[in-house]
C-alpha cells in the first residue's frame, strides 16, 4: 500500500512542478471528467520512481565527495539529473512529459522535494516505513 501511495505522491509532485515551473511540460491537460488523462502522469511517476530507485543511488555514491564539500547542496543537482533522465525515458515511451533544460530541472527538483516531503508526512505513517 505504501508503494502505491508513494507513486501517487510522485505523480502529484511532478504535476505541481509542471504547473509551477515554465520549462516542465505535460502534453495533456488533466481532467476529472476523463480519468484516462491521469494515466500518462502515473506512467511518468512510475518512471521517476524507478530512476530514483536504480540510478540515483549510483550517482550519490560516486558524487559523495561533492555532496560532502557542498554540504549536501549537490544533492539538488543529482535530483535535477534524475528529472532530466526521467524526461528522456518518458519521451522514448511517447509519454507527454518534457523538461527543457537544466535550470527548469533544478527548480523542478526543488519543488518535487518540497511537495514530496509535505505529502509523505501527511499521508504515510511512520509505522509503514
Amino acid at each position: 500500500m505504501t508503494l502505491l501511495i508513494r507513486l501517487l505522491i510522485n505523480a502529484v509532485a511532478l504535476w505541481v512542478a509542471g504547473y509551477l515551473i515554465e520549462g516542465i511540460q505535460f502534453g495533456e491537460q488533466l481532467s476529472a471528467n476523463n480519468p484516462q488523462s491521469f494515466l500518462p502522469l502515473l506512467g511518468v511517476a512510475l518512471i521517476f520512481g524507478l530512476v530514483n530507485a536504480i540510478i540515483r543511488p549510483i550517482l550519490k555514491f560516486f558524487s559523495f565527495p561533492l555532496v560532502i564539500i557542498t554540504l549536501g547542496l549537490f544533492t539538488f543537482v543529482i535530483n535535477a539529473l534524475m528529472l532530466l533522465i526521467t524526461s528522456a525515458i518518458a519521451g522514448s515511451f511517447d509519454l507527454p512529459f518534457a523538461v527543457d533544460g537544466f535550470m527548469p530541472a533544478l527548480l523542478g527538483s526543488l519543488v518535487i522535494s518540497i511537495v514530496s516531503v509535505i505529502l509523505s508526512k501527511l499521508l504515510i505513517d511512520d509505522d509503514d516505513k
